[in-house]
C-alpha cells in the first residue's frame, strides 16, 4: 500500500519525528523512503537588485543545511534498517518541491512534519504543510509537534 514513501526534511525536530513515522509506515509494507530538502533558491525575489550579492551566501547555507539535514534523516533512517534515498530538490516554493518530486517518484504517500504555527505567525511566515495538503493527489501524513 505505501511502498514509495517520500519524506521532507527540514532539520527540525518535528521533521524527525516525520521520518520516524515515515519508518514505521516503510517497515509496516516493507516499503522504502526518499528524504528530501527543498531549497527555494529565491526565497526574496522582489526585495530588489541591491540582495543580489547576498544570493550566493544564502545558497551555500541553504545546501550546508540541507545535506545536513539529509544526513541525519539517511542515518536515522538506515538505522532502523529501511532503504532510504535522498535528494536535495531546487524549487521556487517549498512545497511545490515536496508535490513536484511526489509525482515524479510515484509516491504513494508524504510523511511531513508541521511546527503548527498559528494567527499571525502563519500568515507571515505561511504554511508549507497545509499548501501540500491543499495541492496533493496522494496522501499526506502530517506530523504535529
Amino acid at each position: 500500500m505505501f511502498k514509495n514513501i517520500l519524506v521532507p526534511v527540514d532539520g527540525s525536530p518535528t521533521s524527525q519525528q516525520a521520518v520516524a513515522k515515515a519508518v514505521t509506515l516503510a517497515k509496516a509494507f516493507d516499503g522504502t523512503i526518499t528524504a528530501i530538502y527543498v531549497i527555494d533558491p529565491y526565497p526574496f525575489t522582489g526585495v530588489g537588485t541591491d540582495f543580489a550579492y547576498g544570493q550566493e551566501q544564502y545558497l551555500a547555507a541553504a545546501t550546508a543545511e540541507a545535506h545536513d539535514a539529509i544526513r541525519v534523516a539517511r542515518e536515522s533512517i538506515e538505522a532502523a534498517g529501511v532503504k532510504v534515498d535522498t535528494r536535495v530538490v531546487e524549487a521556487h516554493a517549498v512545497w511545490r518541491g515536496i508535490l513536484e518530486t511526489a509525482t515524479d517518484l510515484g509516491a504513494d504517500i508524504v510523511v511531513m512534519g508541521s511546527h503548527g504555527r498559528r494567527g499571525l505567525e502563519k500568515l507571515v511566515l505561511g504554511s508549507v504543510a497545509q499548501r501540500v495538503l491543499s495541492h496533493a493527489h496522494m496522501p499526506v501524513m502530517v506530523v504535529r509537534d
